[in-house]
């Protein structure tokens, strides 16, 4: 049957099931096939909290949401065109966020009795039957019936033959969307290369789903998305802290110092670890520490002992490593401390993106304890924000907090990674002798950063006290004079506000100079931002934006592009954090834009909040 081809400019798919149901892997070749075809996209994976959610329920629904076109893309989408729903509760989850119109791909094994009754869907009630789906296109398919089908020459058992309908829903899309299979083909051969029967029934449950497609006469259309226009270049698709891990690597590589990680397991900066763990060919070293403390405290020694040390955290982890932060800002010495975030307080939502602790970076230790902090804004930044992270750690002497987040740490985007000869040197020097008059080491002494020397334990000669109690000035000994307390605490302070003069200056992102709305971001609103902004540019809005990579200190000129602007929007997925900073050091009404929702902030919720501060006007 000839079948009609549309092409597409824009498409955002969501698919979703229970935890089981394998939707992130569905979603992550999806991606990649997306990707070596060329074509631009952004990822928004979508966990349950628990590890084994109750199957069925609405919390245990499981949604990877992919967003790919043939224009830049920045955000993952705010509707979907398409929702793969494998069980009632993923309908019932994700429903209110597809378009009018949009398309339902439903199994309809997932609508029995039993899990309509979970998602908690009235008695005798079936959305794929009771027309409440008429304003969207339903396509119904017995996923599960269809996959069994096409494995019963199998010995494997039945549990392990439904694990492979998601390999059919895959296959389905790749006809529906005019894709070759080859990519998956290769990755279940190199996934399951020792298993050859459940390697051969992935694949043979992937064909299927192409071939149910390409058969059937109900489809009368596939699609198309043209390869975008991107920048030339070689690019990967890559994630968040699969990004920060190289950044990491890179930086170690550069500097010259062996890479050392202190960490201890917490969603969702685990990967971190896990990736770094892989790498032991570049000289890194990972520790798996028993708890937070110990983690953060054995990357403390690693620096002191001329390593660079990392540790990587969440929220309640950054709590725990509070006092050892404090340790080694009176140390000063190099320390990267990656935050990637996710809801609070407590517990709270640890598998839920927000950017939460951004006042417990700056002010959540005890005493003066000054740290600069650098943010990530999307998953391909997180690399130049961890190379830099690094740079400002070494050549400061400083512990450095990287802020990051779920939304980025699990998002995905095309990367068009640097050769190692286009990245910048990190230049520093270890103490090897005493200067000439020098009787012994002066471990406080400083240079025009303030910045003192670093001195490798056991170097002939460089003897020097280390510790947590207050030091004299130039020679480090113990010393609690109240005019010696307040100059130091004055020095570390200056030390951190003299990197504002390495670092560069602010820029726009977009739009002009001065104007009617700046819209000032960080972190993961970056997307969402650029993309509301660049709505309302186009109308002949008089509107800008300008987002954060240096928080502390801020770069040197930007009160002066704050004070350009008639007002000032800060979106953040808090409830109020830099607007709050924003306001107390550049005295300007900063107005503030909230969502503490465990989702991000979306492009269409910025422009109806921009056209209103606009007053509708051009």
């Amino acid at each position: 049957m000839k079948r009609k081809e549309t092409v597409l400019n824009d498409v955002v798919i969501k698919f979703a099931g229970d935890s089981g149901d394998g939707m992130q892997l569905t979603g992550s070749q999806f991606t990649n096939n997306t990707a070596l075809m060329g074509i631009d996209l952004a990822t928004f994976p979508d966990f349950p909290a628990e590890i084994r959610a109750p199957q069925g329920t609405l919390p245990g629904v499981s949604g990877f949401q992919l967003r790919f076109s043939s224009n830049p893309v920045f955000t993952p989408g705010d509707e979907c065109d398409v929702l793969i729903a494998m069980n009632a509760a993923a309908l019932k989850a994700n429903l209110i966020a597809l378009k009018k119109g949009g398309k339902i791909i439903a199994n309809i094994e997932g609508f029995d009795s039993k899990n309509l009754r979970l998602a908690n869907y009235p008695d005798g009630g079936n959305p794929l039957e009771d027309n409440s789906l008429d304003g969207f296109e339903l396509i119904k398919i017995d996923v599960t019936k269809m996959t069994r089908e096409a494995l019963k020459e199998f010995s494997i058992g039945m549990k392990e033959k439904d694990r492979a309908k998601n390999m059919f829903v895959l296959g389905f899309l790749y006809w529906m969307y005019n894709r070759d299979m080859a990519s998956t083909e290769k990755f279940l051969t190199d996934k399951f290369s020792k298993k050859p029967e459940i390697l051969e029934s992935n694949i043979k449950a992937l064909r299927a789903g192409y071939n149910y497609g390409d058969t059937t006469e109900t489809f009368t259309t596939t699609y198309k998305v043209e390869k975008a226009k991107l920048e030339p270049g070689t690019y990967r698709p890559v994630m968040g802290n699969q990004a920060l891990t190289y950044g990491l690597i890179a930086a170690s590589q550069k500097s010259g110092l062996p890479l050392f990680l202190g960490s201890y397991p917490i969603t969702p900066a685990s990967d971190i670890l896990h990736d770094l763990s892989k790498h032991k060919s570049f000289g890194v070293r990972t520790f798996q520490a028993e708890d937070e403390i110990a983690a953060i405290s054995s990357a403390i020694g690693a620096s002191y002992g001329g390593s660079l040390g990392v540790t990587s955290t969440s929220g309640p982890g950054m709590a725990l490593k509070a006092e050892a932060m404090g340790l080694a800002v009176m140390l000063e010495i190099p320390l990267v401390i990656c935050n990637i975030q996710r809801g609070g307080p407590s517990t709270g939502l640890p598998t839920k993106t927000e950017q939460s602790d951004l006042m417990q970076a700056y002010y959540g230790r005890n005493g003066e304890c000054p740290m600069p902090i650098i943010s990530a804004s999307t998953p391909s930044d997180c690399f130049e924000v961890a190379y830099e992270a690094v740079r400002i750690a070494v050549q400061h002497m400083t512990p450095v907090i990287l802020l990051s987040d779920g939304y980025i740490a699990n998002g995905a985007e095309p990367w068009k990674f640097p050769t190692s000869a286009e990245l910048p040197g990190i230049s520093f020097q270890f103490k090897k002798q005493l200067e000439p008059g020098e009787e012994k080491l002066s471990p406080y002494s400083r240079d025009e950063k303030l910045v003192r020397p670093w001195a490798i334990p056991g170097t002939p000669g460089l003897q020097h006290r280390v510790g947590g109690l207050e030091k004299q000035n130039i020679t480090g000994n113990v010393n609690y004079e109240p005019e010696n307390h307040q100059l130091m605490v004055r020095i570390r302070q200056e030390k951190i506000d003299r990197i504002a003069d390495y670092i560069p200056q602010q820029k726009l992102d977009s739009g002009p100079s001065t104007g009617k709305v700046l819209v000032l971001g960080w972190g993961s609103t970056y997307g969402a931002i650029k993309s509301a902004v660049a709505e309302l540019q186009r109308e002949g809005y008089a509107v800008s934006h300008a987002h954060l990579r240096y928080i502390r200190p801020f770069p040197k000129n930007l009160g002066e592009i704050l004070k350009n602007f008639e007002k000032v929007l800060i979106p953040e997925i808090n409830n109020g954090q830099l607007v709050r900073i924003i306001r107390d050091q550049y005295f300007i009404d900063a107005k503030a834009y909230n969502k503490v929702m465990g989702i991000p902030i979306t492009k269409t919720e910025l422009v109806m909040k921009l056209r209103e501060m606009l007053g509708g006007n051009n």
